[in-house]
């Protein structure tokens, strides 16, 4: 069984059921199946074979839906870029990640043309149409140099017959190679095979209780690895529809869950935040919602008190990432939920804590959180080395700095790479950030370390501010009476905003190179 023969049951279990609902139009589970036939059969008209690589160059739509499990059934290798990366970040995945095919908006060609000259293996480009008033009818495609390598998505389909050639498939091929956002260096691609995305999807959805009554509203990015199995994957095996939201809006979001009933809200904070912070927001619009996942990040105790107060709904915590396809952790439903906790093994997958040697820790201390399951990568495309340095003896090293208590609960202290090392101190950035979120004039906080010649490093902060009154030293005040004196900020910048990626993650790696270079 992997995510397409599992599609196929749903399609036939719930052929006339809303697959999912995109600006107000449903597409059924049987409709949905075959316009997947269709695109397949249209790639493998246009040449492409089993393993050769596919870039998905798309916002949250009916396209990507459509193309992702209509190349992995072609056979093809789906490779998710986010669309609003440069031309640079762009044509170094499509190379790295020899991409023969591309499928991305019409909007969108005018970036790829400037690429042409370095994108030598892309053979195909399908083009996919946005509506006029998205100012994608303004283009003269003849003109375009990449013109003899476009196809159009609509005429692919259109000109498709219904069944594709059957690739026979093993559960160890290569389904998706997920590019990491490369907070070092450059990206690396995580290749997931179809064992990785099925079980993980499967135990996801078991673990959360998903079913054919679920409506899952799907506003974090496709690309994204946590949108990819939690709003997608899981929900359209289980039965679900899918309540597609193009581009993530606090008033568009609540008013899609009042609209539809939605059950199942997945965001990262910062949207937890966002919709916190809307002043339209009240309890009434979340009445209909039986689970709110958070990840992608750790959330500030703070701000899930607050968002939990005010809306009345449990906000279930959970940990993943793009190496392990990505859930690894969750809040179980069944007992209670610990705030700040990302909670415990999820079916099939388990976690440890472990010192510099590999060896586990005692419950309460601080050590890297390694993972082990089905779901755990194939490895990084074309790095073997990068590939043995995290996967040892079958256990992931994730990076991530851990605690776990008696009950098994799991605790993300910080990225091991974050960590502030002040005159010989451990200061973990997300223990200053959750004192600072308890502040009532502050919106938003990153921590990071910078370079001291006393200390060797310092706590810098960067705060986005409610109360415009606030001060430096104020701030500074309120961390003493809550850290110890070596955690104290040296430093507080207030901002207007932070930066994020495309998931609503703060960047803290953007915030330090910022410092590093004045």
């Amino acid at each position: 069984m992997n995510l397409l023969s599992q599609l196929s049951l749903s399609a036939k279990t719930h052929k006339d059921k809303p697959a999912f609902i995109f600006e107000g139009k449903e597409t059924s589970y049987g409709e949905l199946d075959v316009l997947i036939s269709k695109f397949a059969a249209g790639l493998q008209k246009l040449g492409v074979k089993k393993g050769d690589h596919l870039a998905l160059v798309l916002g949250n739509s009916p396209y990507f839906v459509i193309s992702l499990y209509g190349a992995m059934r072609a056979g093809a290798t789906v490779i998710p870029i986010n669309p609003i990366y440069t031309p640079d970040e762009i044509g170094y995945i499509l190379n790295n990640g020899d991409v023969k095919t591309i499928v991305t908006l019409d909007v969108l060609l005018p970036l790829f043309e400037k690429m042409n000259d370095v994108l030598p293996l892309a053979e195909h480009i399908i083009s996919c149409e946005t509506p006029p008033s998205d100012a994608g009818s303004g283009l003269d495609v003849s003109a375009l140099s990449i013109s003899t390598k476009l196809k159009s998505f609509t005429s692919l389909l259109a000109t498709s017959v219904s069944e594709p050639e059957e690739v026979i498939q093993s559960e160890e091929d290569v389904a998706v190679i997920l590019y990491t956002s490369g907070t070092t260096g450059k990206p690396k691609g995580a290749m997931l095979t179809h064992k990785n995305l099925y079980s993980n999807a499967k135990d996801v959805g078991s673990y959360l209780k998903m079913n054919d009554a679920d409506k899952v509203v799907a506003t974090l990015p496709m690309f994204h690895v946590f949108c990819l199995t939690v709003s997608l994957n899981a929900p359209l095996i289980s039965g679900a529809t899918l309540l597609i939201v193009p581009r993530f809006s606090s008033a568009e979001v609540f008013k899609l869950i009042k609209t539809y009933e939605a059950t199942v809200f997945a965001g990262v904070p910062t949207m937890y935040n966002f919709l916190l912070q809307h002043e339209a927001g009240d309890a009434n619009d979340l009445q209909s919602l039986r689970l709110c996942i958070s990840g992608g990040a750790s959330m500030p105790v703070a701000l899930l008190k607050g968002f939990e107060q005010k809306f009345k709904v449990v906000i279930s915590e959970g940990y993943g990432l793009s190496e392990a396809s990505p859930v690894t952790c969750f809040n179980p439903l069944d007992r209670p939920r610990k705030a700040g906790s990302i909670g415990t093994n999820i079916l099939n997958v388990e976690n440890k804590v472990v010192n510099e040697l590999g060896e586990e820790v005692p419950p309460g201390q601080v050590g890297e959180l390694i993972v082990k399951g089905p779901n755990v990568m194939k490895g990084y495309y074309k790095m073997p080395e990068e590939t043995t340095h995290t996967i040892r003896d079958g256990w992931l090293y994730t990076g991530d700095l851990a605690t776990m208590d008696e009950e098994g609960y799991f605790t993300i202290v910080d990225r091991k790479k974050d960590m502030v090392l002040v005159g010989g101190y451990n200061v973990y950035p997300r223990e200053v950030e959750e004192v600072l979120y308890n502040h009532p004039g502050v919106v938003e906080v990153a921590v990071v370390g910078v370079p001291d010649p006393n200390q060797g490093e310092a706590v810098k902060c960067f705060v986005v501010l409610k109360d415009q009154s606030l001060t430096e030293e104020g701030l500074k005040a309120y961390c003493r009476e809550h850290l110890a004196k070596y955690k104290v900020p040296s430093s507080i910048e207030f901002l207007e905003e932070l930066p994020k990626n495309t998931t609503g993650k703060i960047l803290r790696r953007a915030l330090k190179d910022q410092v590093l270079q004045k």
